[in-house]
């Protein structure tokens, strides 16, 4: 299993997911940590030409499609399923959730309270993830009609540091959003660190609503209202899909493509916008 940061808390409940699932089937679970080094492929071609791995289950959607086929050319081919992140058009199996969708619906959340400014907290901008998730709030934006405002799309990079960073450049703005639509949990929890540093109260002064709904979500202050992400369901199926490839078992000619929902789940970062 390759994961491209191991020290993220979204990834503990899938690799736990897809633990339980090989010990079930009879197998073992090794663990590369993609955020270590440079060339991600170089690792895994390293793990997996030394036999050390019978198959790869991948949630980095940055690994280089043609470099990546590649392994599954060699001469003993290696079974691959990606998970969480997708590669488009590169023919792998595929394990994913509704991001764009979610995106939507966490927006179409803050318009049907009574917002109308509405900024979004981005993440990397290079992760489909992000552009998904990004897509989606633009969508529902135009869809009633409101303005997209790029100074109210702020930077971020799915981690709390940047968060906490995005609250100062809300703050300078002379204008501000009334409610703020975060790309994850951990950006929208270290955003709500900065702005409370600041003495700026959530909800009462601008609502906050994320994506994942990490386990510290409901235990924050205010509890988080997020997108809840069916991570134990992706990373059992994604499991399950790999090691169907293995024992010869999955029938699937074409390549699968399996989409799971997002919950919207709703706490007290989000109310009404202040008269």
């Amino acid at each position: 299993m390759a994961l491209p940061d191991m020290r993220n808390s979204f990834f503990s409940t899938i690799l736990d997911s897809v633990e339980r699932e090989a010990t079930l089937r009879g197998y073992g679970m090794l663990v590369a940590n993609l955020h270590l080094g440079h060339q991600p492929i170089s690792r895994l071609q390293e793990y997996l030409l030394s036999n050390r791995a019978d198959g790869l289950l991948l949630l980095d959607g940055s690994v280089d499609a043609l470099r990546l086929r590649s392994l599954s050319n060699m001469p003993n081919a290696i079974p691959l399923v990606v998970a969480c992140e997708e590669i488009p058009a590169s023919g792998f199996h595929t394990v994913v959730t509704d991001n764009m969708r979610a995106a939507e619906r966490a927006t179409r959340h803050l318009i049907e309270l009574g917002h109308r400014d509405i900024g979004h907290l981005l993440g990397p901008e290079a992760n489909i993830i992000a552009r998904e998730r990004l897509a989606g709030f633009k969508a529902m934006l135009d869809q009633y009609g409101l303005a997209f405002r790029p100074e109210w799309v702020l930077k971020g990079n799915f981690d709390m540091e940047s968060g906490f960073a995005a609250a100062s450049r809300f703050l300078a703005q002379p204008q501000r959003p009334t409610a703020i639509f975060a790309a994850n949990d951990e950006s929208a929890i270290g955003f709500l660190s900065g702005l409370r540093q600041h003495g700026v109260r959530c909800p009462d002064d601008v609502s906050v609503i994320g994506f994942d709904d990490l386990a510290v979500a409901p235990h924050f202050a205010p509890p988080l209202t997020t997108m809840r992400q069916p991570r134990e369901a992706l990373g059992r199926i994604a499991a399950s899909a790999l090691m169907d490839l293995l024992d010869g078992s999955s029938t699937d000619i074409s390549p699968l493509r399996i989409v799971l929902n997002s919950e919207l789940i709703v706490r007290s970062s989000t109310a009404p916008p202040a008269p």
